[in-house]
């Protein structure tokens, strides 16, 4: 006696067929169980051809979660659904009876373990007949999906936990920059894993920003509204991309980028939105950037002393398209490396 894979037509996703003799004639119809799977991240009621076919030729239609947030979609559709989820010995005999009938069962976010452990052991038994066994995938996640897995922890913790309950975005602001300073260094020591873990983490402070901005009284704002700020930013600077011009280097790309920009802050210098707060080497490093790509012919300022030499060399390092701030990090390591074999 053996099991057979076959495929679902159009689903791309194998199934157990019922159990059969080696060189006997075709079995009869022995019907279908079909476990069908939903992603709780695509909107109810939006499931695929395939499922919405098993769904309406099916003699049975079961759930075991009365709250699953298919259910009222699938009443709208007229699709009657049984509260329940049956052992697998009586659905196994539901099916085969009556020359065959098909049950799906939706399954739920946690899946159907006893379930699916029990056809396992009738199907692996090598005694039972077994009707055909189908997973069959109704939703797919899209890319991206589990940032709304994110977004609902991140209100459940606001809510319920003491100390995220009651930060505010001025409480935060050290995180952040600790969050980005941590996120440069495993950039640049090339550690993947911590580079994954980082981007997390700097991920985080911007949920969790916008979460406290949800709560402000005069003015709240979402994350959605954040994602479609920067949605509308990136289509308008990128007229190449979305739209009717043509970039064909990556100069051409920034020279888009700064003219666009322009356009939308139409500012009276180019020194208006550097932030004054960053690390004075990347500060003198964008003033920099700033003036020489406004075509400006700026002289260093007049002083003595060390601010003002760095100054000079963080301008030199720019207009040869070093970063400074960068170029200083990796001389402190090699200096930390000096350090440590002295002590040693």
């Amino acid at each position: 006696m053996a099991a057979h894979l076959r495929r679902y037509p159009g689903a791309g996703v194998s199934y157990v067929s019922g159990v059969t003799a080696p060189d006997s004639p075709a079995p009869a119809p022995t019907g279908r169980i079909v476990l069908l799977t939903t992603s709780h991240r695509v909107a109810p009621g939006l499931l695929s051809w395939p499922a919405w076919q098993a769904l309406r030729g099916a003699d049975r239609v079961l759930s075991g979660d009365p709250d699953h947030p298919q259910l009222p979609y699938l009443r709208e559709a007229g699709v009657e659904v049984e509260p329940g989820s049956p052992a697998a010995r009586e659905l196994v005999d539901y099916c085969l009876a009556e020359g065959g009938r098909t049950a799906v069962v939706i399954t739920s976010a946690e899946g159907e373990s006893e379930l699916t452990d029990g056809l396992a052991r009738l199907a692996g038994s090598g005694r039972a007949v077994m009707p055909d066994l189908e997973l069959l995938p109704g939703s797919y996640d899209l890319p991206g999906a589990r940032l709304l897995d994110l977004v609902q922890v991140m209100d459940r913790i606001r809510a319920e936990c003491p100390w995220s309950g009651t930060r505010t975005n001025e409480e935060l602001v050290k995180y952040g920059i600790e969050e980005a300073y941590e996120l440069v260094e495993a950039i640049e020591e090339g550690d993947r894993e911590a580079l994954l873990e980082e981007l997390g983490d700097v991920l985080l402070q911007v949920v969790f920003h916008a979460r406290i901005a949800q709560d402000d009284p005069e003015h709240p704002f979402s994350i959605d509204d954040v994602a479609g700020g920067i949605v509308d930013k990136l289509i308008h600077r990128h007229p190449h991309v979305f739209g009717d011009e043509s970039a064909e280097t990556a100069e051409d790309v920034r020279r888009h980028w700064l003219r666009t920009k322009a356009a939308e802050k139409r500012r009276d210098s180019v020194t208006e939105g550097v932030p004054l707060a960053q690390p004075s080497l990347a500060l003198t490093a964008k003033l920099a950037f700033r003036a020489r790509t406004a075509g400006l012919d700026v002289a260093l300022p007049d002083g003595a002393g060390i601010g003002y030499e760095l100054l000079a060399l963080a301008v030199r390092a720019e207009a040869d398209g070093v970063d400074p701030e960068a170029a200083l990090r990796a001389a402190a390591r090699a200096y930390r490396d000096a350090i440590r074999a002295a002590e040693g």
